[in-house]
């Protein structure tokens, strides 16, 4: 198993590109884009650049082999953030649009990264330290205050339970980070091996990860929806391109059982308010448009303010990281700084 895991995630670092370098190649293939080169002169010209002379190279042979833009995407080891997103090219044609929001959908989750990243720097450096403090504490202190205060009863035992708390803490953190590890790697390597159904419930049951989870699948379905509209191609065929794709599973989904609702002459909106990971407002934007340019305009709308409203939520819950981690820190401090002065304060009682 272990050997298993570990070939496992040697795969994935050996398969994706650095994060940096597929930044870099979106920013430039859009500028391009937008300067009226064509996809093969932009690949062309990006190969200028030694950094993402590879990747591009590798994306031009598999077009020219007929190819679609996300298949060439994925064997040159773009995340699957990427082309999945880009799959829908496919069916809209649209390139420099898919790519210019691609761009930015990924600027964005690299910048909630780096966020992250520099919000958890500090407490985890702090955790480090105060973790090593506190096993001093456990292992020399408090049993050394236990033994010369052994002849007052409470003390000792004050001091004895302040030893039971710290290898309870102890405990629970160690046993909740490895359930944790463990269970992460479980779900990474067995995660293709569950049904959709119940991916679906598992989501729904976790409190946070269930809001931002419905966010994305909202989001994701509005735009492909409406950028599909704007081809002018039908309500079903645009389900039957959503169902035939792969790479976003949930969406795949929920477009096989929208195509078996309309099949069976049924209306959109009362099946999409049963689905767990769409929001609210979509089954009432699908009952309030018939015509399909409005539905079109709303669905775009619409999923730009779903971006707005994930970047508020994420960039709000970053901000309480700090102050609660520093909250509990100081409370265990107190709690140390207490136990450790309490046999003083009833030696001092006995003077």
């Amino acid at each position: 198993m272990v050997l298993y895991l570990k070939k496992y995630f040697m795969q994935i670092r050996h398969r994706t590109l650095k994060k940096e370098l597929q930044l870099l190649f979106l920013n430039r293939l859009s500028r391009l884009l937008k300067n009226g080169y064509t996809l093969l002169e932009s690949l062309q010209i990006i190969q200028w650049n030694s950094a993402l002379a590879q990747p591009a190279a590798t994306i031009t042979t598999c077009l020219k082999n007929g190819n679609r833009l996300d298949q060439a995407l994925e064997q040159a080891n773009f995340n699957s953030f990427i082309t999945s997103y880009l799959y829908f090219v496919r069916a809209n044609g649209d390139i420099e649009a898919s790519i210019d929001k691609c761009l930015a959908m990924y600027e964005q989750r690299l910048q909630y990264t780096k966020k992250f990243q520099q919000v958890a720097r500090y407490p985890v450096i702090l955790l480090f330290f105060f973790s090593i403090v506190l096993f001093f504490i456990k292992r020399s202190v408090l049993p050394s205050f236990q033994e010369l205060f052994m002849a007052t009863e409470e003390t000792s035992s004050m001091i004895s339970i302040s030893i039971m708390i710290i290898d309870i803490l102890t405990s629970m953190l160690i046993v909740s980070l490895i359930v944790l590890i463990i269970g992460a790697t479980l779900w990474q390597v067995n995660k293709q091996k569950v049904s959709i159904d119940k991916q679906i419930k598992l989501y729904s049951t976790l409190p946070f990860y269930r809001n931002y989870k419905q966010i994305r699948v909202s989001f994701l379905f509005a735009t492909h929806f409406s950028s599909l509209l704007k081809t002018g191609i039908s309500i079903k065929d645009i389900l039957s391109t959503m169902s035939e794709q792969t790479k976003l599973p949930i969406l795949s989904y929920y477009a096989t059982l929208m195509t078996q609702e309309l099949n069976q002459g049924k209306h959109l909106s009362s099946l999409l308010s049963q689905f767990r990971l769409l929001d609210k407002q979509i089954p009432l934007i699908f009952q309030k448009n018939a015509d399909a340019a409005a539905l079109e305009k709303d669905l775009s709308v619409y999923a730009e303010f779903l971006t707005e409203e994930l970047h508020r939520k994420i960039m709000r819950n970053l901000t309480y990281i700090q102050p609660i981690f520093f909250i509990t820190l100081a409370g265990l401090i107190v709690f140390i700084y207490i136990t450790l002065m309490w046999p003083m304060f009833q030696l001092i009682k006995t003077i």
